[in-house]
Parts: structure tokens; C-alpha cells; sequence
């Protein structure tokens, strides 16, 4: 269990370096005369998925679930390969990845590069967290938290992130 909680962490930590560059990328948006939108919807991501972290770990300690190796070894290839989409993403986006919905006017559109040069897949970043959102807790056969996280993330957050990004979007 210790190297789980491990995993969780580090996968917290990487959320923490995701937030810095954020922040960075961000103000130099501003800084170029960015525009934010959809400000309300932010914290309740922040607190979406910093809950999700924290119900992996409660979840596994606190009602002692299994590793199954049939299970856990497979969904950590997932979860690993969830973390290599990000940056990916993050890294076809350069300066313009941000957790926040900013556009700067005349900047246009990431479309031909990563991922987001596939049309039918105009949000890869929020497949690849959807799927991450199943995969980490079930390294350890987390599976309320699988579940809980994957209708709040679809339900509550999505329901209101892509249509905001969308418009964004059709700002440029």
C-alpha cells in the first residue's frame, strides 16, 4: 500500500509543477491581453481533483483494498500512459496550455500539433483525465472513488468546462 500512496503523491506533486507552469503561462496571457473565461467553474475543478487524490489514498487505507495484480498492473500501464498524454498535450500546447480558460486575442488555435491535430478529438486533455480518473483508483481496486470521480468529472465539471472552452474558442 505504501507504494501507492507514493504514486498518488507523486501524481499530486505533478499537479503542483502543472499549476507553476500554468501560473507562468497565464500571466504572460494576461500580460498579451488575455481574456478569461468561465472563472466560476475553476475552483470547483481545483477541488474536484484534489479530492480525487485524496479519495484514492482514503479510499485504500481506510476500507484496505487489494492490490490485484489482474487488475493493478494493467491500470497502472494506463494511469503512466494517462501521465505521458498530459504532457503531451501540455507540451503541443507550449505557452498556450493553461488550467484556466484564457485566449489571447490574435494568438488562434493549437490545431495542428499533438493531439489536437485530430478534428475528431478537439479536448484530448479531458479524454485522457477521464480516463486517468478510472485508472489511478483502480491501481488499487479504488472503486468508489473510480466511479464517484468519473460522474462528478462528467456531470458537474465537463458539463460546463468544454461548452466554456468552446466559446472561448470561437472568440479567436
Amino acid at each position: 500500500m505504501i507504494w501507492y500512496l507514493a504514486l498518488v503523491l507523486l501524481t499530486g506533486a505533478e499537479r503542483i509543477v502543472e499549476l507553476v507552469v500554468s501560473k507562468r503561462n497565464a500571466a504572460a496571457a494576461f500580460a498579451r491581453g488575455g481574456v478569461e473565461y468561465g472563472q466560476r467553474h475553476f475552483p470547483w475543478m481545483v477541488a474536484l481533483h484534489t479530492g480525487f487524490l485524496l479519495a484514492c489514498i482514503a479510499e485504500v487505507f481506510l476500507l484496505d483494498r487489494p492490490f490485484l495484480p489482474w487488475l493493478g498492473w494493467p491500470m497502472l500501464v494506463v494511469a503512466l500512459a494517462c501521465q505521458a498524454g498530459r504532457y503531451w498535450c501540455i507540451a503541443s500546447l507550449g505557452a498556450q496550455w493553461n488550467t484556466r480558460v484564457i485566449v489571447v486575442p490574435g494568438a488562434g488555435a493549437v490545431k495542428a500539433k499533438g493531439p489536437y491535430r485530430f478534428a475528431w478529438l478537439p479536448h484530448p486533455n479531458y479524454l485522457i483525465v477521464a480516463v486517468e480518473g478510472i485508472a489511478l483508483p483502480l491501481v488499487h481496486t479504488a472503486w468508489i472513488t473510480a466511479i464517484v470521480f468519473t460522474v462528478l468529472n462528467a456531470v458537474l465539471l465537463l458539463r460546463f468546462r468544454i461548452p466554456t472552452e468552446n466559446e472561448a474558442l470561437r472568440s479567436l
